[in-house]
């Protein structure tokens, strides 16, 4: 099976007026098609410099980042991103927001835009399209922010902790409906978070990174019984806890080793 995405000896070095600081060393990592990966590691491990490079916003000093095979240069449209903060612009209806990025591609059509709506719908949102971002909670607005990255198609996403902002409880409702709608429509996910319970309930696979520079510590596959069950209900599976404390004192020995 062929990747969606591949790093390949890629080495990132922030570089200021004082000192050249290696954040990103030797760094491999596939993902395939269908799969949902997490990184969790300690602050400055690199996670979100690493979604950038897979995005395209950021081109790595050394090494390959490829998507299907082609290296990434810059943005591209089969890379959906979806941040902590929603970022819907205030001025503009839900709906109108989460068709901008079909605007901005000039590819907005009334099929596609019917295909939007129902995305709306399906995320419970349909009686909101015509208010406007100001008069939504934190997570309807979340759920806005992850059908505007859904309506351009594209194959793989990019979570850098949409949810950590969320109350405990929109958190678990989200991730289950964010899982549940991936898996309908066999997206590809890399996941950022510093919930290690979220990591294991949403991820096929949990990547362990160690910081200083920022590296691949271990890798955690996720069994298969805890991945077939909804997120909210993945926590209370046989092995749930066992993962969770394994995965935990790997991160205590990366720190620990800085």
């Amino acid at each position: 099976m062929n990747a969606v995405m591949e790093l390949k000896g890629v080495e990132h070095v922030y570089v200021s007026d004082r000192e050249a600081t290696l954040a990103i060393a030797s760094m491999n990592l596939s993902v395939y098609p269908g799969e949902f990966i997490s990184l969790v590691g300690p602050s400055g491990c690199g996670k979100t410099t690493l979604l950038s490079m897979m995005a395209g916003l950021l081109i790595p000093s050394k090494g390959q980042v490829l998507l299907h095979g082609r290296p990434v240069s810059g943005p591209d449209a089969e890379v959906g991103y979806m941040l902590q903060q929603d970022y819907l612009f205030p001025w503009r209806t839900i709906l109108s927001n989460a068709l901008i990025g079909l605007e901005l591609q000039k590819s907005l059509t009334e099929e596609r835009k019917q295909t939007v709506i129902h995305l709306l719908e399906g995320m419970g949102l349909g009686a909101t399209m015509d208010l406007y971002p100001s008069q939504l909670s934190g997570g309807m607005r979340q759920r806005v922010a992850l059908v505007r990255t859904l309506a351009t198609e594209p194959q793989l996403l990019l979570l850098d902790e949409p949810f950590s902002a969320l109350d405990y409880q929109t958190k678990l409702q989200l991730e289950d409906l964010v899982a549940e709608t991936l898996k309908a429509q066999r997206k590809t996910a890399v996941l950022v978070t510093h919930d290690l319970g979220e990591a294991i309930a949403v991820s096929d696979r949990v990547i362990v990174l160690a910081s200083s520079p920022g590296r691949i510590a271990k890798t955690f596959e996720v069994p298969e019984h805890i991945r077939e069950s909804q997120p909210f209900y993945a926590r209370e599976q046989e092995g749930f806890n066992e993962l969770f404390h394994h995965i935990w004192k790997e991160l205590e020995a990366t720190e620990r080793k800085e």
